[in-house]
């Protein structure tokens, strides 16, 4: 059983940075693609970054594109997403998410395990 635990969230200024971490148990991720969605008070769930376990490759949402970074650490089997130059609009719950099958996704839907969340919150 898959288990994603996230941390790191909290209440930063604009411009400031955070990291968020995914602690993900339960499976060996090797063939897995893993993703951050962000959730706004009112709004729909939304892509935020994916990266593909085995090779390390990333996609990004236009909006974080050049401000976040996806990454992972295959030995403490943790997902990162370092975001940069935070915006008030940033502000959400981020989820991690996992997807067996290495192929990259936007879509929700496609993510099978979830984790409960951490809230970001950037002040103006």
């Amino acid at each position: 059983q898959v288990q994603l635990v996230e941390s790191g969230g909290g209440l930063v200024q604009a411009g400031g940075s955070l990291r968020l971490s995914c602690a993900a148990s339960g499976r060996t991720f090797s063939s897995y693609a893993m993703g951050w969605f962000r959730q706004a008070p009112g709004k729909e769930r939304e892509f935020v970054a994916a990266i593909r376990w085995s090779t390390g490759s990333a996609d990004y949402a236009d909006s974080v594109k050049g401000r976040f970074t996806i990454s992972r650490d295959s030995a403490k089997n943790t997902v990162y997403l370092h975001m940069n130059s935070l915006k008030p609009e940033d502000t959400a719950v981020y989820y991690c998410a996992s997807k067996p099958w290495a192929s990259m996704s936007r879509i929700v839907n496609h993510f099978h395990d979830w984790g409960q969340g951490t809230q970001v919150t950037v002040s103006s």
